[in-house]
């Protein structure tokens, strides 16, 4: 355990879309937490400080104020519904909670981890990518799980992603959005996917953790 703070503490960074998804997470039920940034461009998250945190060297890490930190942002937004349950971030009907997960775990195990910085840094160490090539890289992937997410969302999608209301796949979706328009990947394939991050996205709880509106933002 690490040396006991005051206050619950999120270490993220600003752009970091896994991180994107806890501060949802916490602005929607509500939970007062210190937001620590760690600056990957600088690399503080191969600091012997911040893998005290978390072994893997990533972000977002999680710290409760006893000194309990965890990792892997479903992981977090997991504990955080389960000690913090209102309002829920999975339907009741055990269908629609699967399909949430369904989702959610296309965007966090399929699409995001090909395209994190120490993917696109291997790239370019190993094999010379350029900022094109990355960004090509990247629609790539996406488009590909996007495609999978499109026609589920044909089906299910009501004004959120699974029917009504807010829940995990819009949690883990909106920031998979900002990512695809990062690299530049044309959307009009994906209207359904529009639409429910459109919707999510005028919610305050959405819009406070955007990455422009983080105070570590450039």
């Amino acid at each position: 355990m690490q040396d006991p703070l005051p206050e619950p503490c999120l270490f993220g960074y600003w752009r970091s879309s896994a991180a994107y998804r806890v501060r949802i997470t916490l602005n929607l039920k509500r939970i007062a937490a210190r937001h620590v940034s760690v600056r990957l461009q600088l690399g503080e998250q191969e600091s012997d400080e911040h893998r005290a945190r978390n072994p893997a060297g990533l972000v977002p890490v999680w710290r409760d104020p006893d000194g309990f930190t965890l990792a892997q942002s479903l992981a977090i937004i997991d504990y955080l519904d389960e000690i913090y349950p209102d309002p829920p971030l999975l339907p009741n009907d055990p269908r629609q909670k699967a399909l949430c997960r369904e989702i959610a775990y296309t965007i966090a195990c399929d699409i995001h981890p090909i395209g994190n910085l120490r993917v696109l840094e291997k790239l370019t160490a190993d094999y010379g990518a350029g900022a094109g090539a990355r960004a090509a890289w990247n629609r790539h992937w996406i488009g590909i799980g996007f495609g999978a997410i499109e026609a589920r969302l044909a089906a299910i999608a009501g004004r959120h992603a699974v029917g009504d209301q807010i829940t995990l796949a819009d949690i883990c979706l909106v920031p998979q959005v900002y990512n695809a328009r990062r690299a530049g990947l044309d959307l009009a394939p994906y209207p359904g996917i529009a639409a429910a991050d459109a919707a999510a996205r005028e919610q305050s709880a959405f819009a406070a953790a955007a990455p422009e509106a983080q105070p570590d933002a450039p």
